[in-house]
């Protein structure tokens, strides 16, 4: 039985490609409000898992649901629930700031009464208002990154994935950004789910964290809690011992271009 707290409910989550098994049996809950890191080595099924939740791929087996409705069977009202923020860059460059936001508000349905005044209070958000007319070439990564949030939040969602959000950003801007997020969360009731490989962001950030390991969950729980479960005294620390040491490659990212490039286009055809 799924908690009446939780926004996003995964229940015994299976996702097969041909014969390699990407997401083996995953349950968990996201509770409402929450920030939630989601954390694992290159190729670990993060990125698997969040493009189920966001309905670009269907699970094998198993039930997700996200703000009451089924990812699977009711990807309309589950894409209107949710915000996302792309690892890869997605914004058009050829279109000035204000732009890219208008036809974002347009793709989402956002009212047409409303989106003026919902952009500027965004892009006031994100301190871009007085760059709204400039083009996205000129801007650096960290005015970008912004924007995208901004953009990611027009129409409103209940929840706000960022995969990688802070990727390449200086240390001053993955402060702001991260900034920016606590304020959603905390002001709004936003819940955020994100991955990150910097550790140090996921603990001082999420309220809890879970770590995924080849394709499975191999612990959940606050920083606390993990620490404590691994008898160490930081989240690296309990990290590496649960997902050791060696390298990995970086067959999730590689395998999941094609994916990506079919998640942004969607995207666009959504309206």
């Amino acid at each position: 039985m799924t908690s009446e707290k939780a926004i996003i409910s995964a229940k015994h989550v299976v996702k097969t490609f041909d014969a390699v098994k990407a997401v083996r049996d995953i349950t968990f809950e996201v509770k409402k409000g929450e920030i939630f890191a989601f954390l694992g080595p290159n190729g670990a099924g993060k990125s698997t898992t969040i493009k189920m939740l966001t309905t670009m791929l269907k699970p094998t087996s198993g039930q997700l649901r996200l703000a009451g409705h089924d990812v699977t069977k009711e990807r309309d009202s589950a894409r209107k629930a949710f915000g996302i923020v792309f690892q890869d860059p997605s914004l058009d460059e050829e279109l000035t700031a204000y732009e890219n936001m208008e036809l974002h508000a347009s793709l989402y349905g956002v009212p047409k009464a409303k989106r003026a005044k919902r952009i500027e209070n965004l892009m006031e958000l994100v301190e871009l208002w007085n760059r709204r007319n400039s083009l996205i070439k000129t801007f650096s990564g960290g005015m970008r990154r912004r924007l995208e949030i901004a953009r990611g939040l027009l129409h409103e969602p209940k929840v706000l994935f960022l995969d990688e959000p802070t990727l390449g950003l200086d240390t001053q801007t993955r402060n702001l950004m991260w900034d920016y997020v606590q304020k959603l969360s905390h002001e709004k009731g936003m819940t955020i789910f994100f991955t990150t490989h910097y550790l140090d962001e996921a603990e001082d950030v999420a309220e809890r964290i879970a770590i995924i390991d080849k394709g499975s969950i191999i612990a959940i729980g606050t920083t606390t809690e993990l620490c404590r479960l691994t008898k160490t005294t930081t989240l690296e620390e309990a990290y590496l011992q649960l997902t050791g040491r060696a390298l990995r490659d970086e067959s999730e990212a590689g395998n999941n271009n094609a994916l990506n490039a079919k998640m942004a286009l969607r995207n666009r055809r959504l309206r």
